[in-house]
């Protein structure tokens, strides 16, 4: 049975990804995954997590409850590191010029009723949503799937080193905030898109907050 069209990351491939980064991550680190019944078990959704270190995109693979497709920055799709993104049903991105096919592709995958990965704030950094790209709005608007925050608290302080990610057996914990749901349709200007991005920045740090409040109270 075929996964979808071809030009698609396959589904086949993503569940792969899922077995394996699960595997690893469970073997490496000491994981607590929070509220993951927030991800819906049917349908199209896009996971919106925060973004500080390495380990942050392969342990939301391991852990979301569906497989997951994410938008990755081009530059990790060469030699042996991007036959493996490809083969594992991940999708590249080329951050200053977006192109049809890419945009094709992360529709078409919440089209089949997939979940689609989008770092909104467009690489690692502070991990405090405190500027979003219009990327993560424009798909919910599109498609009119939810949007759903994720935080992950442990992978790693911001740096663009492997020398940030935790060491071995590490406690890291991976978030997930309840959904959002943009009306459909809209977005179509700038000024909408504009709006929509705003509204889900403000439930991303929100999430955010509420994550940070817990973490302190357990202390």
């Amino acid at each position: 049975m075929s996964d979808g069209p071809a030009d698609l990351p396959t589904h086949a491939g993503a569940a792969a990804g899922r077995y394996m980064a699960s595997v690893l991550a469970r073997l490496l680190y000491r994981v607590r995954v929070t509220g993951g019944q927030n991800v819906p078990l049917r349908g199209p959704v896009i996971l919106a997590p925060n973004h500080t270190g390495f380990l942050d995109a392969p342990l939301l693979m391991g852990t979301c409850p569906r497989p997951v497709h994410t938008l990755a920055k081009k530059e990790l799709f060469r030699g042996p590191l991007g036959w493996v993104l490809h083969g594992v049903g991940q999708i590249p991105l080329d951050r200053d010029d977006p192109s049809r096919g890419l945009v094709k592709a992360g529709l078409g995958v919440l089209q089949a009723g997939r979940v689609l990965v989008v770092f909104p704030e467009g690489t690692r950094g502070a991990g405090d949503f405190a500027e979003l790209r219009t990327g993560l709005a424009w798909f919910a608007l599109r498609s009119g799937a939810p949007v759903v925050p994720v935080v992950f608290s442990g992978t790693g302080s911001r740096g663009r080193t492997l020398g940030s990610m935790p060491g071995l057996r590490s406690r890291v914990e991976v978030v997930f905030g309840r959904p959002v749901t943009l009306p459909t349709g809209g977005g179509r200007t700038r000024s909408a898109l504009d709006a929509a991005t705003e509204q889900l920045r403000e439930a991303l740090v929100a999430h955010r907050e509420a994550v940070a409040s817990r973490s302190e109270e357990k202390q």
